[in-house]
Formats: structure tokens, C-alpha cells, sequence
């Protein structure tokens, strides 16, 4: 039987993998004293207005986005949700851990990669290419690359043409509890298991998987009340909130060390999460087993091996 690598080696390896991991990490996830601080969306256009040159039509939209994005999948739930399948298309993307990109499944607007399709719509653009992205196939530009911004559009301004164009996921009434909630779970919730996740200190990590259990046992004592996070009613806040725990066990428990807790040992929240799973369509919007492939396959820096749990 072989003997352990000297100490010598061993120190030597572990300082050079960690000084890797930092600089991936650092084009990964930006961090401010080991904190992940996520970067804002640059494309931001909305569709309000006579005098918007972005009009809600038939076929003139697309979505592009990537099944293993919780972000993205927000749209994708409220297109399906809103019956705007023959009004919008989707375009899928899929994450390329050598090429450090999304890359199309399909070639699309003649681009094969995400960043081909920014640089098409802003020539010369530099930024981050995430998904979800609202592109206008009339202008060939981005209308917008916020996920909180594209499911207000698709929920206000193509009602028309919906098939389901009565369900308002973002009522006036309860506008207030909406934003509330949503301030909340993005911080501490969809953001907070990256936060979790992408973590370069101990004691960010710690304070960041503290803030995801205060706020998911806030919402765990909600749901003993109500059905949803505003009462009886279906709502955006939902929608956010869903697709973060939907990955959660399968995910976020492991991989991103959100590990005080499964979803699956909260009762309401696990009442919740299969209640909004069950609503007509949803089940349709992912595939637990691409999800998985895609974290645990293509997130180098946190899984190195590329080995995909069981």
C-alpha cells in the first residue's frame, strides 16, 4: 500500500488549487470580502407607452433560456402559465464549461452562442451574458435580460393575445405584499443559495445560510395560514420563490452547502412547492435531471470532478 503524499506536496497542492479556485471564482462570482455580489442586468427596456418602439405582437418575441437557470425559468412558468405559447417562441440555451458561455442548441439569429446574440444586439458588448433575455426578432435587439422585469412584461402586456389573459399574477391590491416579499426572498433566498454557494470566506458563507433559514422559516410559518405567500392567490412572488425551491434539494442542499435543512423537512413549504408543481404546465417548464447536470456538471470551481449525484 502506498504511503500519503509528503506534507510537502500536499501544502503545495492545496495552495495552488485554492489560488486557482479564487481566480475562477473571482470571474464567476464577483465577491467583496468573500461575499458573492451579484451583478445587475444591463438591458432594461420596457413595453409602456405610445411612443415605445417595443409593442407586444404576435411572433415578433423570443425567449431565450437555459433549463437549469432558476432565473430563466421564472419566464418560462409565466409564459406557460399566461397560455403565450403561440405568441412568444423559446430558444434553449445550454451551459458550455470549456467555453465558459451559454451556447444555443440550436444556431438562432445565425449565432451559436449567447454572447453572439448580445454582440448582435449591442456590437462590441463586453458584459455578462445571462439568461433569461426577452429578444426582439423585428429590431434584432434585447428588450430585456432581468427575469424580475421580463415576467412583469409578459404578465401585463400581451394579455390579448393569452389564451389565459384574465390571470393577473401582479393584481394592484396586493402590489405592496407582492414587493415585499420579493425584496426579501431575493436577497436572502434566490440570491442567498448563491450567496451560500459562491461564498470565499467562512464567515460569509455562515452569514449568508443564516439569513436563507431566518427567511425560509418565516415563509414556512406564512404557509401555515395561507396557501401562497399572499394569501389564497397565485401571485409573481410565487413564481420567484418556486423556482429556487424546486432546486433546492436536489442542488442547493449539497452543492451550495444550504445544508441546516432540505425543503422536503418543512411541511408547508413542501405542500407549497408540490401545490405550485402540480398547477397546469409547470411540470412541463424543467427537467430535474438537466437541472442537475447542469450545476453539478458545469460549475467547475465547486465540483471538480464533474461527478453528478445520485
Amino acid at each position: 500500500m502506498k504511503s500519503l503524499p509528503t506534507s510537502f506536496l500536499i501544502i503545495f497542492a492545496k495552495f495552488v488549487w485554492k489560488s486557482l479556485w479564487l481566480a475562477m471564482m473571482s470571474q464567476l462570482a464577483p465577491s467583496e470580502k468573500g461575499s458573492y455580489n451579484r451583478p445587475l442586468s444591463q438591458f432594461r427596456h420596457q413595453m409602456n407607452g405610445d411612443n415605445n418602439i417595443y409593442t407586444p405582437e404576435v411572433d415578433r418575441y423570443c425567449l431565450y433560456v437555459g433549463i437549469g437557470c432558476p432565473w430563466a425559468h421564472r419566464t418560462s412558468i409565466v409564459r406557460k402559465l399566461k397560455g403565450l405559447e403561440n405568441v412568444i417562441d423559446i430558444n434553449i440555451v445550454i451551459p458550455s464549461v470549456n467555453q465558459g458561455g451559454w451556447i444555443m442548441e440550436e444556431v438562432s439569429e445565425n449565432c451559436e452562442s449567447l454572447r453572439q446574440l448580445y454582440q448582435l444586439s449591442q456590437p462590441n458588448y463586453k458584459g455578462r451574458c445571462t439568461v433569461p433575455v426577452l429578444w426582439d426578432k423585428k429590431t434584432k435587439t434585447i428588450v430585456n435580460n432581468e427575469s424580475a422585469e421580463i415576467i412583469v412584461i409578459l404578465n401585463n402586456q400581451f394579455n390579448e393575445y393569452a389564451t389565459n389573459g384574465d390571470l393577473n399574477l401582479y393584481p394592484d391590491e396586493l402590489k405592496s405584499e407582492i414587493d415585499s416579499w420579493n425584496e426579501k426572498i431575493y436577497h436572502h433566498v434566490n440570491n442567498g443559495v448563491y450567496r451560500c454557494g459562491f461564498a470565499q470566506t467562512q464567515e460569509a458563507y455562515e452569514e449568508a445560510c443564516r439569513g436563507l433559514f431566518a427567511v425560509l422559516d418565516d415563509i414556512e410559518a406564512n404557509l401555515g395560514n395561507n396557501r401562497y405567500l399572499c394569501f389564497d392567490r397565485l401571485t409573481l412572488a410565487d413564481i420567484r420563490l418556486f423556482t429556487t425551491l424546486i432546486r433546492f434539494d436536489a442542488v442547493y442542499y449539497s452543492l451550495f452547502k444550504c445544508s441546516l435543512r432540505s425543503i422536503e423537512s418543512y411541511p408547508n413549504l413542501s405542500r407549497y412547492v408540490k401545490d405550485i408543481d402540480n398547477l397546469s404546465g409547470v411540470k412541463e417548464t424543467y427537467d430535474l435531471k438537466v437541472i442537475q447536470k447542469d450545476y453539478f456538471g458545469n460549475l467547475f470551481p465547486l465540483n471538480p470532478s464533474g461527478i453528478i449525484p445520485l
